[in-house]
């Protein structure tokens, strides 16, 4: 296991977010570890959990992708903290965006704020927890028919990128 990997999981111990016992699934599978990305709750823990997700995008798939989305909601802080960190930390800056669960029909309206998607796009799916990707499925349909270039990979709390 990658030095930042073990790291993580010692930060999400010592931030409360992650829980062991008999937990299920959105997708239904059981699990002996829960993790609750709602219970980081500072700057700083925010900050630290946005390098970890930009160690493990760039350990994992480089540098070579234009947009990063981050699912509503637990994924919208989520991919905000990952830009940042990509940018000071390995010098990417990256545009993001994230989606609403209802499209506005009012003000600026639409389902996607930030980075309008477009085709040959390769977009990163920044999520809280991905096991069977039960969550990305219903939420693709969404943001990337803009942007046809591809989906490099999720990266989340509890798949292999980390």
């Amino acid at each position: 296991m990658s030095g930042y990997k073990a790291e993580f999981i010692e930060f999400m111990a010592r931030s409360g977010v992650i829980t062991f016992g008999d937990f299920v699934t959105k997708s239904g599978r059981n699990t002996p570890f829960f993790i609750n990305t709602g219970r980081y709750r500072t700057g700083s823990q925010l900050a630290r959990l946005g390098r970890f997700y930009a160690d493990a995008i760039v350990d994992r798939i480089g540098t070579s992708f234009d947009v990063l989305f981050g699912p509503a909601y637990k994924g919208i802080p989520l991919v905000v903290t990952t830009a940042m960190a990509l940018a000071e930390h390995h010098g990417k800056d990256v545009a993001f965006c994230f989606n609403r669960k209802e499209a506005k029909d009012h003000g600026e309206g639409g389902a996607l704020i930030g980075e309008a998607l477009q085709d040959g796009q390769r977009v990163v799916i920044v999520e809280d927890v991905t096991t069977a990707g039960t969550s990305i499925h219903e939420t693709v349909p969404r943001p990337p028919p803009a942007a046809n270039g591809g989906l490099p990979g999720p990266v989340g709390a509890e798949n292999p990128v980390l």
